[in-house]
C-alpha cells in the first residue's frame, strides 16, 4: 500500500467519524484535490466504505477486513513482541517464512499472512488457512536447553486463552496444542525449534486462530470439529485489535517464562486446562498410552495414570479423550 493510501485511511480513522474535507486531506499529503478523488475512489473499489459530501467531506464508515500493519503497530503496547512485523497476503507458510528469516532479524519478530497455502499443524497435519483468520508465527531466542522447548507451547496456550476470554469466549487449553471453545477446535499451535549442542538458537512459534473464518468454507471433516470467534459471538471482530491483545498477552506470559520459576506458569495453564481430569488416549511414535490425565510436569510433561496405576509422563503425542 502507497504512503499516501495510508495517509489518507489513517486522516480518516484519526478523524472518528468526523467529516474531512479534500483540502485538508491534500494539504496535510502534499497532494491535489483531484488525486485525494483517485485515492478515494480506489480506496472504495478495495472495500473501504467512504461516504462524502461537497460540503463537509469525506467519513469513513467502515473498512474491509485485512491486516492493517500500520494499524495493528499504533494498537501494539509491547517492547519486543512485535515491535517487527512482517506481513504478507499469502503464504506457503509463516513458519517456513518465519525460520528462513529467524537469523537474520531480531526477536519478537513476527510474521503475518492472511492465507496460508501450505499450513500445517503438529506430525505434518494440515492446517486449513483460509480467508478471515489469524496465520502469524513469532521468532523467539530464548538462552534455553533445547528440553525446555516444550514449555514454550504451553505459554503460548495461555496466552491465546487468555486472549480468547478477554473478547467474552470461554476457552481451554487441549494438551498439547489446541485450544477449544464449546469443545471446538478454534486455534492450533506449532512450535519448531532450530538448536545447536543442545542449545537453542531460535525458536518459531505458529499460532493459527480461526477467527473471522466462515466455518462453512472448511472441508467437511475439519467443520465438523472446528469453530471460529465469529461463530461464538456472531458477529465479526477487529483482527488488528484482537493480534494486539494477543502480543502483548503472550509479551506478559514470555516475560513470566523468563522470570518467574515455573511452577508460576503450570498452575495457570492447569487452571486453564480441558484436559487435565479427562480419560485420555496419548499415541507417542512409540507407544500408546490410555488413563486419566492428573497434571503437567514443570517440564511441560502431561501425566497419565494408568489402569495399572502407573505414572507416565508424555512430553510429546496425539491427545484424544475417551468418552
Amino acid at each position: 500500500m502507497s504512503d499516501k493510501r495510508k495517509g489518507i485511511i489513517k486522516l480518516l480513522r484519526d478523524s472518528v467519524g468526523t467529516p474531512v474535507s479534500g483540502q485538508d486531506i491534500g494539504d496535510k499529503l502534499g497532494i491535489s484535490r483531484a488525486m485525494v478523488w483517485k485515492y478515494i475512489k480506489a480506496l472504495r473499489k478495495d472495500g473501504y466504505h467512504i461516504s462524502s459530501s461537497p460540503r463537509t467531506g469525506y467519513v469513513l464508515a467502515t473498512y474491509p477486513d485485512i491486516i492493517d500493519v500500520d494499524e495493528l503497530e499504533s494498537k501494539t503496547n509491547t517492547r519486543l513482541i512485535g515491535k517487527n512485523i512482517r506481513y504478507y497476503p499469502e503464504l506457503i507458510s509463516t513458519n517456513n517464512t518465519a525460520s528462513e528469516i529467524a537469523p537474520l532479524v531480531p526477536e519478537g519478530t513476527v510474521v503475518i499472512a492472511e492465507t496460508q497455502k501450505g499450513g500445517r499443524g503438529r506430525m505434518g497435519t494440515e492446517w486449513q488457512s483460509i480467508k478471515g483468520g489469524i496465520w502469524l508465527s513469532l521468532i523467539l531466542k530464548p538462552s534455553i536447553p533445547l528440553e525446555s522447548t516444550a514449555k514454550i507451547t504451553l505459554v503460548a496456550g495461555i496466552a491465546v486463552t487468555n486472549s480468547l476470554r478477554e473478547i467474552g469466549l470461554n476457552a481451554n487449553i487441549k494438551w498439547p496444542n489446541d485450544v477449544l471453545v464449546k469443545g471446538k477446535k478454534i486455534c492450533g499451535i506449532l512450535t519448531e525449534v532450530s538448536a545447536e549442542v543442545e542449545k537453542v538458537d531460535y525458536i518459531v512459534l505458529g499460532i493459527g486462530i480461526n477467527a473471522n473464518v466462515n466455518v462453512q468454507e472448511l472441508r467437511q471433516e475439519i467443520r465438523d470439529y472446528a469453530t471460529s470467534i465469529s461463530k461464538e459471538k456472531s458477529k465479526t471482530i477487529d483482527r488488528n485489535e484482537f493480534v494486539a491483545s494477543l502480543l502483548y498477552e503472550f509479551e506478559q506470559q514470555y516475560i513470566k517464562f523468563k522470570t518467574h520459576h515455573f511452577a508460576d506458569i503450570v498452575d495457570e495453564w492447569i487452571a486453564l486446562s480441558d484436559t487435565i481430569g479427562k480419560n485420555v488416549k496419548i499415541t507417542t511414535p512409540s507407544r500408546i498410552i490410555e488413563g486419566r490425565a492428573v497434571s503437567i510436569t514443570e517440564k511441560g510433561s502431561l501425566v497419565v495414570v494408568d489402569s495399572n496405576n502407573k505414572r507416565n509422563e508424555i512430553i510429546a503425542g496425539t491427545c484424544r479423550y475417551n468418552y
